[in-house]
């Protein structure tokens, strides 16, 4: 954000630890550091530790528990959800609890749609988006982008759904910028190669397996090996999965850019589309609930806008992805009353 000069020196930019834990101290030496690389036209960064301390107009959720880094642990998204849920609710209630508009909250701590609920819930649905699936997007564009040998941007495409096993590529609107259509649609054939997208989240679960016993057995470059020889869809949704037990870390490059890709529409002034987790009323087949879809986002939130028509077995994954969201924010996913 600082190195897109985003907030001019005249802003102000609150850095928000948890006090007794790690980051409360660690955030000292982080401000520190911030000033050195961007004295010239650092805003004003100020460090706080309480919930009822942020006062900002822009809020980025992206702190929280996440899944062990060891390859063979168990991962428990049940305690996960648990533990930033308490999170979640601590600092929705605090941040509704201030005089005034509420402000724009981003939110990419998972699980996302848990977080985007429970904001939504004290905030307002329309101020409360989640970056997952424009991070999803990106990846998506990308594996994209790599098999047909153009650059990112000349891709059209989205991930949609759940920002999980559940995110739903949405094949049938892929668009690339100076590549025939013929050629194109033979390269996206091969991709595909008879799969439904309502089968993507057992593949995940078998490839994930597979590519992490790898992982633990030592075989680190065998893995990313591996990934790189699957269809795009797969890769996107894999690799981070290598990153995170690799690494040591979650994707943390990845996840700054996209956050901050919305950071600056959202201080910029003009709406763009973008597909984004948000608390839905009835847009999409009648569901009440938390889903990554497309929508026009700006700087007084999202508004809905009704996307391109999708194939059948799309549409029916996107639907499968509302029901497993629901489980786990206990909204939806089922049409509203009436």
């Amino acid at each position: 954000m600082l190195d897109r000069s985003l907030l001019d020196p005249g802003g102000r930019l609150q850095l928000v630890g948890h006090r007794g834990g790690a980051s409360g101290n660690e955030l000292h030496g982080l401000r520190a550091d911030l000033r050195d690389a961007f004295a010239d036209d650092a805003p004003t960064i100020e460090l706080v530790d309480t919930a009822d301390a942020v006062d900002a107009d822009l809020v980025v959720m992206i702190a929280g528990a996440t899944v062990s880094t060891d390859p063979g642990a168990n991962v428990d998204r049940a305690a996960l959800a648990a533990t930033n849920r308490a999170m979640f609710e601590q600092y929705a209630d605090a941040l509704a609890a201030r005089p005034g508009p509420a402000p724009l909250v981003i939110v990419q701590s998972n699980p996302v749609e848990l977080g985007v609920a429970v904001f939504a819930e004290r905030l307002g649905r329309h101020r409360v988006v989640g970056a997952g699936a424009w991070s999803d997007t990106l990846r998506f564009r990308r594996e994209i982008a790599d098999g047909l040998g153009v650059r990112r941007n000349a891709v059209h495409a989205a991930m949609i759904g759940q920002h999980g096993d559940h995110l739903v590529p949405v094949w049938s609107r892929v668009r690339v910028d100076g590549v025939e259509d013929a050629v194109l649609q033979a390269w996206l054939a091969g991709q595909r190669q008879g799969r439904t997208v309502s089968g993507l989240p057992a593949e995940l679960v078998a490839e994930r397996g597979r590519l992490l016993a790898m992982v633990a057995a030592g075989d680190v470059a065998g893995a990313f090996a591996a990934v790189a020889e699957l269809p795009a869809d797969l890769r996107a949704a894999l690799k981070p999965f290598l990153v995170h037990y690799t690494a040591g870390h979650t994707t943390e490059i990845v996840t700054a850019h996209s956050v901050v890709d919305l950071i600056a529409v959202a201080m910029r002034g003009d709406d763009v589309l973008r597909p984004l987790q948000v608390r839905l009323d009835g847009e999409v087949e009648g569901l009440s609930g938390v889903l990554g879809v497309p929508v026009l986002f700006g700087p007084a939130g999202w508004q809905w806008h009704s996307p391109p028509a999708i194939e059948d077995d799309e549409r029916q994954a996107m639907l499968t992805s509302a029901a497993a969201i629901a489980v786990v924010t206990g909204i939806g996913p089922g049409p509203l009353a009436g």
